[in-house]
């Protein structure tokens, strides 16, 4: 299968260059210095998972080269910040037929359902990522402990089932671990309600994992606004397993202690960042059900959000 990564920071570089190092046909769309610098040197991962590696040659242009290509993938994997979303959809519209299927692979919830009606003519399911990874320099990208697993899949059962099944082949043949879902609305809302909650309290105290695995009124936001994710999931009929706060803090204390959600880094940077999506919406769905988030009240609040 042929395929295409619209967004080359830590997650779309990983998940290309897993497959393309396991010979996979994949084209990466990056830009700026970044873009420049794997042209030059080729893109190396610097991965705990499994090794450094640098891929070069290395298929990687704008997406304007790529239109030049003419070519039409098979798989898309999307993973672009979710403020950038709608800038590609034209270029997503004119890359894609009618048996292209589209992946996005984004910390906002819904992102999949939500981009569907807006490229019709293609096949938009949905996924989410648990990987520590972003770029450390450009032309390199850092990735961090053993996590790595894509889930994705759709709302019920699937006239894609073979195409799934051979994307989800490549991605195990290339070391990557793989959940296919038939319920992907839950399993999304899961990852959700993790990455929101560790994205959210390290930003509020503006700390890394490691002051949130140790107990203290941090781990103690954590798992406030973890609760708040659970009652919202009550309130839209998302089911989520009983245990969510124990499986969280697990996967928070599998994290290297200096690990930064990207939304994190990205204020700190001062850039624009996710915080709409991660923090703000929770506040906004609690809203329209109206129910009481106080654990994100307080954050969006802190960051200047008034409900």
């Amino acid at each position: 299968m042929k395929y295409l990564i619209v967004g080359t920071g830590g997650t779309g570089a990983c998940i290309g260059g897993f497959l393309a190092k396991n010979n996979h046909d994949v084209t990466f769309i990056a830009r700026g210095k970044h873009l420049e610098a794997i042209n030059e040197n080729g893109l190396t991962i610097n991965s705990d998972r499994i090794g450094k590696f640098n891929l070069k040659p290395v298929k990687a242009m704008t997406t304007e080269q790529y239109l030049q290509t003419n070519e039409i993938p098979d798989v898309i994997f999307i993973s672009v910040k979710g403020y950038a979303l709608d800038d590609i959809i034209p270029f997503l519209a004119k890359v894609s037929k009618e048996n292209t299927i589209i992946i996005p692979i984004l910390n906002i919830y819904g992102t999949g359902y939500r981009l569907a009606p807006k490229l019709p003519h293609t096949n938009v399911i949905e996924g989410c990522i648990y990987i520590v990874a972003y770029i450390s320099a450009p032309g390199e990208i850092s990735q961090k402990g053993n996590i790595f697993r894509i889930v994705f899949g759709t709302r019920g059962k699937t006239p894609l089932k073979n195409q799934l099944e051979q994307i989800t082949q490549d991605l195990k043949d290339s070391n990557i671990s793989v959940v296919l879902s038939e319920n992907i609305a839950e399993d999304t809302f899961r990852k959700f309600v993790l990455i929101s909650p560790y994205a959210s309290c390290g930003a509020y105290f503006d700390i890394p994992a490691g002051i949130m695995q140790k107990q203290g009124k941090e781990q103690d936001l954590f798992i406030a606004l973890t609760k708040d994710c659970i009652n919202l999931a009550k309130a839209y009929n998302i089911n989520l397993p009983e245990n969510i706060i124990d499986i969280n803090l697990k996967t928070l204390n599998a994290m290297t202690p200096d690990t930064t959600a990207s939304m994190q880094k990205d204020l700190q940077k001062g850039s624009q960042s996710e915080i709409d999506g991660l923090i703000f919406e929770v506040v906004r769905m609690a809203k329209a059900k109206n129910i009481a988030v106080p654990a994100y009240e307080l954050v969006a609040k802190h960051f200047g959000f008034i409900a």
